[in-house]
């Protein structure tokens, strides 16, 4: 099929690339003249595991190709994928300027029957808007669909390539027919394609995205308690994960949640149950303990080292919100980082793929090392906030050798309370008994 991508950001080269794989031919388009010639060139903008690979074979087939021109782009598909960026406004809901933008472009360029589908995250009626959009220029026929995403960030490609599930909203036979057969490929195992109309569509994603960042800020919660209390959250994980109706997944706690969709969800959601006059007071409560739970860190820096922080040097593992991925949206880490920046503390971090993002941000004002140990000579503690694999086995000796004292706070749970313990390290993780 002919397929066209317009934004290659996240969404859009995830889902750009795995259609090419498929054999399909697939035009992306983005206003970033620089992006597209990098890209051209076989440089892949995001790091994501598994999707360079694809994506220079691709390229090199002939399959998938970049280009500035929408006209181009339309011109030469069926199908067009709108996978631009819908950030939150202040008051929480998303800004829909670049998809109603593009959409009144392609009101004017369309002359046979296309599929418009909203890749992107939208409030519900947004369907409905673009449609009005394109029909104000547009004579022909043409449908618009909700088709969202349901990657995982670190798993993106094998989440596009196998999904659990498609979700489309469409009420056209017609549009039912092309996309059965354009997600053939990647439900060939019997996961299922669901078929409801646009609005349902559009709230499923917020409705999962929500659900899952409740799920962890329950969790957070819990494992608040259990410091006060003296249990062990890691066992209340267990206990409460072999439930079949509860699920082992997103139990885990830690310093927060982050990345470009969770907080943007959870945000939106409860800004649409606002405008619909009603008051979502479960969002409201996780938006309020995930503000403030990346200062469960911050507390125990300051029980272990007072107040005054003024000249203190703290080495940080990990940057990026999640493991295998280079997004520093919304991360825990920059939280941290920022409060004790303000505290006039030195800053030595490691990253294996978000370092270049953070430089960004920061410039010089924190030291970066080559690799996890490089940071940790004369610090005065370790700070872990993102569990990336690499720091899981760490060579301890080493560890102990360049730390100015063997203390370090664990804002994953990445080590065992028992290895710590023999190791003779002050760790306090989350949730969890004290080891001193």
């Amino acid at each position: 099929m002919k397929l066209s991508v317009i934004g290659t950001g996240y969404v859009g080269l995830v889902t750009g690339t795995c259609f090419a794989e498929t054999g399909n031919n697939v035009i992306c388009v983005d206003i970033d003249a620089a992006k597209v010639k990098r890209m051209q060139k076989g440089e892949i903008p995001i790091y994501e595991p598994g999707l360079e690979t694809i994506f220079q074979r691709n390229i090199k087939q002939g399959n998938l190709e970049f280009t500035t021109q929408i006209k181009y782009a339309v011109e030469n598909s069926d199908i067009i994928f709108l996978a631009l960026p819908t950030p939150p406004n202040e008051d929480g809901s998303a800004d829909l300027k670049h998809i109603l933008d593009v959409a009144e472009q392609l009101g004017k360029l369309i002359t046979s029957y296309k599929i418009i589908i909203d890749k992107s995250t939208v409030p519900v009626g947004t369907a409905d808007k673009v449609k009005k959009l394109i029909a104000k220029n547009c004579k022909c026929e043409f449908d618009v669909i909700s088709n969202p995403e349901f990657l995982r960030e670190g798993m993106a490609v094998e989440d596009f390539m196998k999904p659990e599930r498609v979700v489309i909203g469409t009420e056209s036979d017609k549009a039912k027919e092309i996309l059965n057969r354009l997600y053939a490929p990647f439900v060939r195992q019997g996961n299922p394609v669901i078929f409801m109309d646009e609005r349902s569509a559009e709230l499923t994603k917020y409705a999962a995205n929500s659900f899952l960042a409740t799920k962890i800020t329950f969790m957070n919660e819990i494992a608040n308690l259990c410091e006060l209390v003296g249990a062990d959250v890691d066992m209340v994980r267990k206990g409460i994960g072999s439930d079949s109706r509860i699920g082992k997944r997103f139990l885990f706690p830690g310093v927060g949640y982050g990345g470009s969709c969770f907080p943007k969800d959870v945000k939106a959601l409860h800004h649409m149950a606002k405008q619909n006059a009603y008051n979502f007071n479960v969002l409201k409560s996780v938006m309020e303990v995930n503000d403030k739970q990346h200062t469960s860190i911050l507390n125990k820096i300051e029980k272990k080292f007072g107040k005054k922080l003024q000249g203190k040097t703290f080495a940080i593992w990990g940057l990026a919100f999640k493991p295998n991925t280079d997004d520093i949206r919304e991360a825990p880490a920059l939280k941290i980082i920022d409060a004790l920046l303000k505290q006039k503390v030195n800053i030595k971090a490691f990253d294996p793929e978000a370092m270049e993002n953070v430089k960004r941000v920061y410039k010089d004002k924190i030291a970066f090392g080559k690799n996890q140990y490089a940071i940790l000579k004369n610090a005065d503690a370790l700070i872990i906030v993102t569990e990336w694999s690499v720091f899981r086995s760490p060579d301890f000796e080493q560890m102990k050798k360049l730390l100015k004292n063997k203390i370090i706070l664990d804002g994953r749970n990445v080590f065992e309370l028992k290895e710590m313990q023999d190791q003779g390290f002050y760790y306090d993780s989350i949730g969890r008994k004290l080891i001193e």
